[in-house]
């Protein structure tokens, strides 16, 4: 296959988008959609590799503590803890930055263009709703420390169990409930800073409550009394199951910095927070006035590694971003390690399109000006007075008219066929399927290479995220999951 060749016709076709006239609703319509879309396809966007994976960990956990309480399962008598803090491992490391960053750069060096599009899609899919296996591990430890006690209350005195192991037993399962009910969607969606608190603070209590518990229980010998043995302690399971849990917590910690900040506020919406050195598409960022409370995450925006600085939006949506707007500081708190999100795995794919609306320019901008493969969809209401100037200067210098479209609706005075723009987008961006001037080896290789990002808000996100499938078109969009 001439490479080259295939991407002079890519280009060609692209060239078009620059006299591209976007569909419009007629006013006051907000969507051309007449029906609701399936029952499959709602049910399908609703169980989503999320929810898929949340119930795969939680369905094998809860075989295993049926069939340890059966007595079925000789290891989970024995290593109950160990299975507990087991699960916590992989529900802390699957909401680490550290983990996390480094798992999507050894993904993306090793299926980088060359594996088949199933397969990028479905590790992509995994990679964006990993926090299934965050929710369901979680879970399913704290099912495992309630077995365990249960039955440390059953045997204890066969055991011998001292009643201080009791106690540390209930308290550590206790705290770690809190932490996992504080943060159920509803407490995290409306109440986030009661989340964010006891999730963080009940979560770092119960890490120290876990450590008091392993020692104690490790430490516990035949005839009920304690012996000073570290080695046995060493030797245990449960020991480096604590210890992988300890560093994975305060690692991520260990890089927060006190940064100097330029916050501009081009209108009361929105706030642009300017940031020293050039960052790589794809990655996002924890910002907070204070060194451990109230951190929340935005993405980056930056034209490279070499630009000397990156920006984020805060769009006002609470007290904590309506402060910047109103009382913009000269300094905050940031993590020096940021952390891989979607757009990241935008190097799994030849050619793609970044549709958003609002704020959620944040997430894609970096993608669409880093990489020369991606389109930019960005819809807004009297965006240039919204965001300012910074942004449409960074837009009009480094990306070619053919590969972005800004519509205002303000401006336009009604609303984009946004459905209807994707799929022209998506056909001559990089069409799918047969095309009069192409040869087939060409339609071979754009069939597997367009994937669409969407950062919209949740009404938004789902209409656009059914049509995509409707169409068959491979999409992927946030989950409000954190």
């Amino acid at each position: 296959m001439d490479i080259e060749k295939t991407e002079d016709y890519l280009e060609n076709d692209a060239q078009g988008l620059t006299h591209y006239v976007v569909p419009v609703l007629e006013k006051g319509v907000k969507t051309v959609r007449k029906e609701p879309p399936s029952a499959f396809i709602r049910f399908r966007i609703w169980y989503n590799p999320y929810r898929m994976l949340f119930t795969l960990t939680f369905l094998i956990n809860m075989i295993g503590i049926l069939l340890a309480c059966l007595h079925k399962f000789p290891y989970a008598e024995h290593h109950g803890a160990a299975i507990a803090l087991g699960n916590l491992v992989a529900a802390v490391a699957s909401r680490n930055e550290f983990f996390l960053r480094y798992l999507f750069w050894v993904v993306v060096k090793i299926f980088q263009k060359w594996s088949p599009l199933w397969l990028r899609i479905s590790i992509t899919a995994f990679l964006q709703h990993i926090g299934g296996i965050h929710s369901g591990c979680a879970t399913s430890g704290i099912a495992w420390f309630i077995f365990i006690v249960v039955r440390a209350f059953q045997n204890h005195a066969i055991q011998n169990t001292p009643k201080v192991i009791l106690a540390w037993g209930i308290i550590a399962t206790v705290i770690t409930v809190v932490a996992a009910i504080a943060a159920a969607p509803w407490i995290r969606h409306n109440h986030h800073n009661v989340f964010e608190r006891l999730h963080r603070f009940a979560g770092w209590t119960s890490v120290i409550f876990v450590w008091i518990y392993v020692c104690l229980s490790d430490s516990l010998n035949a005839e009920g009394g304690f012996t000073s043995n570290g080695r046995r302690l060493v030797l245990s399971q449960e020991f480096w199951f604590t210890l992988f849990i300890s560093i994975l917590v305060v690692v991520p910690w260990v890089t927060v910095r006190k940064v100097p900040v330029e916050i501009t506020t081009p209108s009361p919406r929105v706030a642009i927070i300017k940031f020293e050195r050039g960052i790589q598409q794809g990655l996002l960022g924890r910002i907070s006035r204070s060194a451990v409370m109230e951190y929340h995450g935005f993405g980056i925006i930056s034209e490279g590694i070499e630009s000397g600085c990156h920006y984020m939006i805060a769009g006002v949506q609470g007290d904590w971003t309506k402060a910047l707007v109103n009382d913009p500081p000269t300094h905050l708190y940031t993590r020096q390690l940021k952390f891989a999100g979607l757009p990241y795995l935008a190097h799994l794919y030849r050619r793609g399109i970044a549709i958003c609306t609002g704020s959620g320019i944040g997430a894609v901008l970096s993608t669409c000006v880093q990489l020369d493969n991606w389109f930019l969809i960005w819809i807004g209401s009297d965006m240039e007075k919204t965001f300012g100037p910074v942004l449409f200067d960074m837009i009009q210098r480094r990306i070619p008219k053919e590969r972005y479209i800004l519509f205002d609706t303000k401006k336009e005075g009604r609303r984009p066929d946004t459905m209807k723009m994707l799929k022209d987008i998506y056909v001559a961006f990089n069409a799918e399927g047969e095309h009069p001037h192409r040869p087939s080896y060409v339609n071979e290789l754009i069939y597997i290479c367009l994937v669409v990002v969407i950062t919209s808000n949740p009404k938004g996100n789902a209409e656009l995220m059914e049509g995509c499938k409707e169409n068959g078109m491979h999409s992927f969009g946030p989950l409000w999951d954190s």
